[in-house]
């Protein structure tokens, strides 16, 4: 069984709506991509740029 068939007992609706904070959180938990936000991703892509820069100019000194 996936978590978008589960019911939530909180507020009776699907837990993959997330109509509720008990929703939101068993789906985040459930499903660990969907707490990655377009920001999260940035600052990640952004860190392994740095990561690379700084390691790339340690091999060249």
């Amino acid at each position: 069984m996936t978590y978008d068939r589960l019911v939530c007992a909180n507020c009776a609706a699907p837990v993959a709506e997330g109509r509720c904070p008990v929703c939101r959180a068993n789906r985040e938990r459930l499903d660990p991509s969907t707490g990655l936000t377009p920001a999260k991703l940035l600052t990640l892509l952004v860190a392994l740029v740095v990561a690379v820069a700084l390691l790339a100019a340690l091999q060249t000194a």
